[in-house]
């Protein structure tokens, strides 16, 4: 049931910025039918066998994703499976759900118009009611609709820590809760959910193993028609053995409050994955007016997700400048923390071709370090595989120091490598820049920039007078380099500490150099000395480093 009631609430919440395909009618039923069968059999696994065979999340965003195509070509979700979820046996108190703040100052509103607040983790489990009655636990039912749901009281009468007799206040109670994966330490922030609702539902649904059940925690979040203190509520459920309640629940006094809270839980190890904070008030109605969506005096702030569904729209090559094709997918728009991602780098031609993406395809994508987008796995192939071809390996280390129409992207990775701070260290030139230059000035190669007078970068379209002046004074500033600044930007093979430990800095003394002799230096074995002598006398080279001798360039 919480996969069916998650994915219904993504696509409630996302379904108004969704983005219909652009496809005709007979390939979007082709698409729908092979992801409604997917879906249709993950469902199978996990409902009639208790195993997850796809992340909750990927699970919850696909059908989401489905539930949009669906309408987007006409046809009505499909409600197969509705009934089974729905259950039978009736909450003596409804589950409300909770509703979801997207923003800080979507909860300070919400919290300025309310007294008594309290703050909880969102713990990631399976939601249950516990209905105890002259002492002993006489139901437990699954959520189901809200209203209805499973009975599952002779699979939770076996998890050791749910109590199954009470005293006092809580020996005729209905309690709601959340039923977890028991772990040690859990960091949210680095380990993510690790699939924990997913093993509790697989865990109360099996037939046999009941073993696992003892690896089932239960943190109660709401006793309704309880003690209307807090404070009261707590101190007898934790004496009643419900510890992890009074534990986590914490005053919230203020949103900056709560923010820092929920950071703390992010960061800190708990017992349970978590994906969010709770809110709520004291101040509950009566049990008997409870309604599904209708709790108005609790919500959560979500985390942001750590991975994201994301469409591929197309396959893209590019050239570096040692000749590597990389390849690009070109994603459809999607947020992670504070990043629009639209692109994800696939790798060499060689892992795309391993991977096997093409356009239509659903990605699933994280922020690696540095914010740097990365591919974490392919979750579903559309059914069009048509890919684009690669282009072909007529790039290598010694290709296109000059410009030329099959040369221009390699070339202009040499340009942007070359003015680098690994390089020449030119300010404020990037790739842009040097294309808006050549575009005005077509230069031959690398190097040609350097004959362009002070007027023809003045009068360059798309610079000012100003910085076409500024890059004038660079370009003049650049000569006094060091020959190994030179050498780098080149794109000699050489790591820095070869660089470094070079005996005689000057074209002439590297050209004597025998392979043996490069060989003497730090992080050149014979490998790389086989690269650096094809390198430096190769015919191009040697016609770049005449050149540059003819500009006086220091070493040359």
């Amino acid at each position: 049931m919480w996969r069916w009631i998650s994915g219904l609430l993504m696509l409630w919440c996302g379904y108004g910025a969704a983005v219909c395909p652009v496809w005709p009618q007979a390939k979007a039923e082709k698409e729908i039918a092979s992801l409604s069968a997917q879906i249709k059999r993950w469902d199978d696994a996990y409902w009639k066998q208790g195993v997850s065979d796809v992340n909750d999340d990927v699970y919850d965003q696909l059908n989401a994703r489905l539930t949009q195509w669906q309408r987007c070509f006409g046809s009505e979700p499909s409600e197969e499976k509705l009934p089974a979820l729905t259950g039978s046996v009736k909450h003596p108190v409804a589950h409300t759900g909770v509703h979801k703040v997207t923003s800080k100052e979507e909860l300070r509103q919400w919290m300025r118009a309310r007294r008594n607040l309290w703050m909880q983790p969102k713990v990631d489990g399976v939601a249950v009611t516990l209905v105890y009655r002259d002492g002993n636990l006489t139901q437990a039912i699954s959520r189901g609709d809200g209203l209805k749901g499973e009975d599952w009281t002779g699979k939770v009468r076996l998890i050791p820590s749910v109590p199954q007799t009470l005293t006092g206040t809580l020996a005729n109670s209905v309690l709601q809760g959340e039923l977890f994966w028991l772990s040690d330490n859990h960091i949210q922030r680095q380990m993510g959910g690790m699939n924990a609702r997913a093993k509790v539902a697989g865990a109360m649904m099996r037939q046999k193993d009941n073993a696992l059940l003892s690896k089932i925690g239960v943190f109660i979040w709401a006793w309704p028609d309880g003690p209307k203190d807090m404070q009261t509520s707590l101190a007898e459920l934790s004496q009643a053995g419900f510890t992890l309640s009074a534990r986590y629940t914490l005053p919230a006094e203020s949103v900056d409050g709560v923010e820092k809270q929920r950071a703390a839980w992010h960061e800190t190890g708990l017992p349970f994955a978590t994906d969010g904070i709770v809110v709520r008030s004291e101040d509950e109605p009566a049990g008997e007016g409870w309604l599904p969506g209708e709790g108005n005096w609790v919500v959560a702030w979500k985390y942001s997700p750590v991975s994201q569904l994301a469409e591929v729209k197309n396959i893209q090559f590019s050239v570096g400048r040692t000749g590597k094709v990389s390849v690009v997918a070109g994603l459809e728009p999607v947020r992670l923390d504070d990043k629009q991602v639209r692109r994800v780098s696939l790798g060499s031609v060689e892992r795309w071709q391993r991977l096997d993406i093409a356009q239509g395809d659903q990605v699933l994508i994280s922020l690696a370090g540095q914010g740097i987008p990365r591919l974490d796995k392919v979750v579903w192939r559309g059914t069009d595989r048509q890919k684009p071809r690669p282009p072909d390996s007529q790039y290598h280390s010694l290709s296109c120091f000059y410009a030329s129409p099959d040369c221009m992207e390699q070339f202009f990775a040499r340009l942007t490598w070359l003015s680098s701070k690994q390089g020449l260290d030119i300010e404020g030139l990037g790739e842009s820049g040097w294309r808006t230059l050549w575009q005005a000035h077509h230069f031959e190669h690398i190097f040609s920039w350097l004959l362009l007078t002070q007027a023809q970068l003045q009068a360059t379209p798309g610079l000012s007078a100003a910085r076409g002046l500024a890059l004038w004074h660079r370009f003049n500033r650049v000569r006094e380099q060091p020959f190994i600044r030179w050498i780098s930007a080149m794109g000699a093979p050489l790591s820095k500490a070869t660089l470094n430990a070079i005996d005689g800095r000057s074209w002439q003394a590297m050209s004597q150099r025998s392979s043996a002799d490069w060989q003497t230096l730090p992080g050149t074995g014979e490998e790389k000395a086989r690269q650096i002598m094809n390198w430096m006398h190769a015919p191009q080279v040697d016609v770049l480093a005449k050149w540059l001798a003819e500009q006086h360039i220091n070493g040359f």
